[in-house]
């Protein structure tokens, strides 16, 4: 099983800190090594020049036959080996060892086949470089610490303004078109935009477009509808009065087709304005259910699994539960059930099943998708498509989840879940 990392690591504020971390910590190392390095040189130097001023002090000593300096001497037992060789062997050279357990700077040169050495203390340049190395380690630790403050707020800034947009995004999604970011900087000209703040303004644009359009295919919506509806009641009574037969079957049939649209078209531009007010009440939702299918005419089996008492708007509820049970039988085939399982009402047929595209983005308007389904869409039998667009709509208003699904082993399955009433309320 392949391990995969926490969610938090993919946030662009853990991104942001790691590479800030590794890039302080690249340079504190690159500069630290050079100062290093540059440091002891000199101080290596200076040592250096120092033990070999005094091996030539010694070494005219030697020649004249004085007394060697203090520090120097011939073959001393403590005279690093490769050094005591090199000079040996008629060069001279300079070596960092030790001499009474402390730092020395050795150099030592040829005299008469023996080794002549002089020794300079070394400790106090030790002591330099070893403090320097510490001060180096410090202020980079106090370097990345600070940087990566910085950094984090900076980097903070700029997420929490992205999680902010990301929010409206998601609200307008949700059907919230009134949400906006707001970004002080797409509006004030003093204040220079960044990339955050035309991404926020680019939104805002967009929900209002969006809005817009909208607003404006509602009131064409709900401005057609009421115009059709006064001929359409007028073309109905005149229906009436046609003699007997089977032109005037047909007409009568169209004339309640068309008015049935006509009144979906309303109920949908209700519910697109959000003006719908619930009226709820407690509610058995087996019998509920049975009226439901009572009222549809249809041959549809109710299977009472659990039952519950919900409280929502019976008319709201009647409505998807019958658009779903009449959407069932026209691009369905029997067997109809209707489940009760608690909260939860489920229609199912057995025919073909939902659509991709109806599972996957919910129901389009105009778009019935029975061609998909039993083969039942041609001719008379196909319908305009808004049944399950106002069942959505309706189960939103009422704080229901409606889902739709393949049955196991084939056919449709449309999961209506209800809220439950507050305990004790």
């Amino acid at each position: 099983m392949r391990h995969r990392l926490p969610a938090w690591t993919a946030t662009l504020t853990w991104k942001s800190a790691c590479f800030i971390v590794v890039m302080c910590c690249s340079l504190a190392a690159v500069l630290g090594a050079l100062v290093h390095v540059e440091v002891t040189r000199q101080t290596v130097g200076t040592a250096r020049d120092k033990a070999l001023e005094k091996l030539r002090d010694a070494s005219r000593a030697y020649e004249a036959g004085e007394a060697l300096p203090p520090d120097s001497g011939l073959d001393p037992a403590e005279l690093p080996p490769s050094l005591r060789e090199l000079a040996v062997g008629g060069r001279q050279g300079t070596v960092v060892g030790t001499h009474d357990d402390r730092p020395t700077m050795w150099a030592a040169g040829p005299a008469d086949g023996r080794a002549l050495a002089t020794a300079v203390d070394y400790s106090q340049s030790a002591r330099t470089i070893s403090g320097l190395d510490h001060a180096i380690i410090g202020s980079s630790l106090l370097a990345i610490g600070g940087t990566l403050l910085v950094g984090a707020f900076a980097v903070t800034r700029v997420t929490r303004r992205l999680h902010q947009t990301a929010t409206v995004a998601r609200r307008i999604t949700q059907g919230d078109l009134d949400a906006r970011v707001g970004d002080p900087r797409t509006w004030d000209p003093a204040r220079h935009q960044d990339e955050v703040a035309t991404v926020a303004g680019a939104l805002d644009t967009m929900a209002g477009s969006l809005q817009a359009k909208l607003m404006s295919e509602q009131r064409f919506t709900a401005d057609v509808a009421h115009e059709l509806r006064t001929p359409l009641t007028g073309l109905q009574a005149a229906s009436e009065l046609l003699p007997e037969g089977r032109a005037t079957e047909l007409v009568q049939e169209r004339v309640r087709t068309m008015r049935q649209l006509t009144e979906d078209l309303l109920e949908i531009s209700r519910l697109d304005s959000g003006s719908e007010a619930v009226e709820t009440d407690l509610h058995q939702l087996a019998r509920l259910a049975g009226r439901v299918v009572r009222a549809s005419g249809t041959d549809t089996e109710v299977v009472v699994v659990r039952d519950a008492h919900v409280e929502t708007d019976r008319r709201r509820l009647e409505r998807v539960l019958g658009n779903l049970v009449a959407n069932a039988h026209k691009h369905g085939r029997a067997p109809v059930v209707l489940t009760v399982d608690g909260p939860v009402v489920t229609v199912r047929d057995h025919g073909d099943g939902y659509p991709d595209y109806l599972i996957a983005h919910g129901p389009q308007r105009f778009r019935s998708g029975s061609d998909s389904r039993s083969g039942k869409g041609k001719g008379k039998g196909k319908g305009h498509g808004l049944g399950l667009t106002i069942a959505v709509g309706q189960a939103r208003v009422i704080g229901a989840r409606l889902e739709f699904r393949r049955g196991t082993g084939g056919g449709a399955l449309a999961v209506v879940t209800l809220p439950l009433p507050w305990p004790g309320g």
